[in-house]
């Protein structure tokens, strides 16, 4: 294995990333954009509670670098800002709620700190009789924060500090986090690694190689194998009930989607596809004919990013632009595999936990030795990361070794390598709704082509990771989530 980034490698292999981790819920249309930066500001206010200081603010103040002052207003950056905030947090959002604050902030100006913490979220702060954190409501607005497209941070593209004063204008708390994609939030302090629950794994594997040899080793397929470095954190009852709760979440983003009319959000006039082309399908395909997997894969893909676009309640996997690739290819798995569409209810569930934590191993391998972030290495970062999550999964369903497994991984990435991030208008739509179709139909073939095959093949996981970062590098900012260049520039928006 030739691998030229010492230290990427080097920090890769005392730790693993948790399914829980790669695929959390949150709300659209970015988990970059949107999920992170209310975890970062929700994040600040915790830490004002836990230091006795909310109460002494009068004033705050939110700065936002690089990528997330670029597109931010595309994405609901600003107004995610200010509920994380208000104590909302992306797992337990009320979205009606929290834009019922948002329209009063654009009226009144006021932003209640905390005023929507729920007390029974983890961590256990105070809180006062109606279950709520008690704290002062200052004057604060969307258009008051600092807009800094043009200054990127040495750490990471997106950047936003947050800073809190007393009434005597004296500095109680000033932090700058970074959004380093996935929703995963870490301070300037930090390394990539802060906060991963999974620190105790007995397979901490750093690379693709390792994970096979690993799992071979064990006698352990992939599954098996990251079922094992879960269970260091949770009961197995736990992982198993939280897996199929992920799904589930799924599945109810995309009935929700299916229900939608008109034109997805902001001035492009998308118009929603998903709900027509369900009624079509149900039409012409009423008994699910193998013949019309493809539409079925598309339409799945298309309604959860529809879903994202509208700022509904999605499951970042492992993006928010990339959220409807496992979702389309776990319903390719669980509809058209021979053995599988009508086995009992018992296998059909340990076919989407295996297909689960096949998918989070190979994920983790991006998130640790390149990048999950469109504002850091472009697309190939998240539908390029989701795509060859999705065939490990598959492959690991079809009953591929863990050889073929890793092997559809490296195919399905191979074939996204360069894919550039130029939202039209800074907003999830185009080109990012149709590419997760395109890219879950990339993943199913790479995943059958993988177990045609016996395992051995050319170009490694490992390699074509490293190349992805490489690429990345490489790649002008203009496509890299700033809307300064590819479609973003040759595109109207009305």
């Amino acid at each position: 294995m030739n691998i030229s980034s010492e230290q990427v490698q080097a920090e890769a292999l005392d730790y693993d990333i948790s399914v829980f981790e790669m695929f959390s819920i949150g709300v659209g249309p970015s988990s970059s954009h949107t999920v992170g930066p209310m975890r970062a500001t929700n994040r600040f206010v915790t830490e004002l509670i836990e230091t006795g200081q909310l109460d002494q603010v009068a004033k705050v103040h939110i700065d936002l670098y690089g990528s997330l002052a670029a597109t931010g207003a595309g994405h609901g950056t600003m107004s995610a800002a200010l509920k994380g905030l208000a104590g909302f947090v992306p797992e337990i959002i009320d979205i009606a709620e929290s834009e019922q604050f948002i329209n009063r902030n654009q009226v009144d100006g006021t932003l209640p700190l905390a005023g929507f913490r729920a007390a029974e979220f983890e961590g256990g702060h105070p809180k006062n009789n109606s279950g709520k954190i008690s704290g002062p409501t200052v004057n604060y607005r969307e258009a008051d924060m600092t807009l800094r497209p043009l200054t990127v941070l040495p750490r990471h593209t997106n950047g936003i500090k947050v800073a809190a004063w007393d009434s005597a204008e004296k500095l109680l708390l000033e932090r700058t986090y970074f959004s380093i994609g996935g929703g995963f939030v870490v301070e300037e302090n930090e390394d990539n690694t802060a906060g991963s629950g999974l620190t105790e794994a007995p397979y901490p594997f750093g690379s693709g190689e390792e994970l096979v040899d690993m799992a071979n080793g064990a006698g352990l397929s992939i599954a098996q194998l990251k079922m094992q470095n879960e269970l260091s954190a949770r009961s197995e009852e736990e992982i198993r009930e939280g897996i199929l709760s992920i799904r589930k979440v799924m599945q109810e983003c995309i009935g929700s989607s299916l229900s939608r009319v008109g034109y997805l959000p902001g001035p492009l006039k998308v118009r929603c596809r998903a709900g027509a082309w369900h009624r079509d399908l149900l039409s012409e395909d009423p008994s699910k004919s193998p013949e019309y997997w493809m539409e079925w894969v598309n339409l799945i893909a298309l309604a959860v990013n529809e879903e994202n676009a509208f700022g509904g309640r999605i499951v970042t996997a492992p993006t928010n632009g990339a959220s409807g690739i496992i979702p389309a290819v776990l319903h390719y798995t669980m509809n058209y595999l021979p053995g599988i569409r009508h086995c009992g209810e018992a296998k059909r569930n340990q076919t989407v936990v295996d297909f689960f934590l096949a998918a989070s191993a190979v994920g983790a391998l991006y998130k640790k030795r390149a990048s999950i972030s469109g504002a850091e290495v472009g697309c190939q970062g998240e539908v390029g990361t989701a795509s060859s999550m999705a065939a490990a999964g598959l492959a690991q369903a079809m009953g591929g070794t863990n050889e073929q497994i890793e092997n559809a991984a490296e195919i399905a990435m191979e074939h996204n390598l360069g894919l550039t991030c130029d939202p039209v208008g800074g907003l999830v739509q185009i080109p990012c709704i149709e590419r997760n179709a395109m890219a879950a139909a990339k993943a199913i073939n790479a995943a059958k082509m993988a177990l045609r095959g016996d395992g051995e093949h050319r170009v490694s996981l490992d390699q074509v990771i490293e190349t992805m970062r490489q690429t990345g590098e490489d790649m002008s900012n203009r496509y890299k989530e700033t809307s300064m260049g590819g479609l973003a520039v040759n595109v109207v928006e009305c």
